[in-house]
C-alpha cells in the first residue's frame, strides 16, 4: 500500500547529465520537477510490487539497428505526407 504521507528526505543519486536535461525538459511539460516524476515512479513501483513497465533486452538485429540510428547510419528524412502515402499504399 502506498501512503500520501508529507514527510519528506533527502537522497542522492547519480544520473546520466544528457538524460537528466532530456527528462526534466519532458517532465516540465506536464509542470513536474525530477522529485515529483521520481516520487510516481517510486509510488508505481510500490503499487506493482515492481518495476511499472516491461524492461526488453533487443535482440541482435534490433541492437544493430539502434546502434545505427544513434550513429546516423540508414537514415533520411521523411515527410508527414510521405508517411501518410505509404500507409494508405
Amino acid at each position: 500500500m502506498v501512503r500520501n504521507g508529507n514527510k519528506k528526505i533527502r537522497t542522492n543519486v547519480y544520473l546520466n547529465a544528457d538524460i537528466k536535461s532530456q527528462a526534466q525538459e519532458i517532465f516540465k511539460q506536464y509542470g513536474m520537477g525530477l522529485s515529483d516524476a521520481f516520487n510516481i515512479f517510486l509510488a508505481q513501483s510500490v503499487l506493482q510490487r515492481g518495476i511499472p513497465f516491461e524492461i526488453r533486452i533487443p535482440n541482435d538485429d534490433t541492437a544493430q539497428a539502434i546502434k545505427e540510428a544513434r550513429s546516423g547510419k540508414n537514415m533520411s528524412k521523411v515527410n508527414l505526407d510521405e508517411l501518410k502515402k505509404v500507409v494508405s499504399a
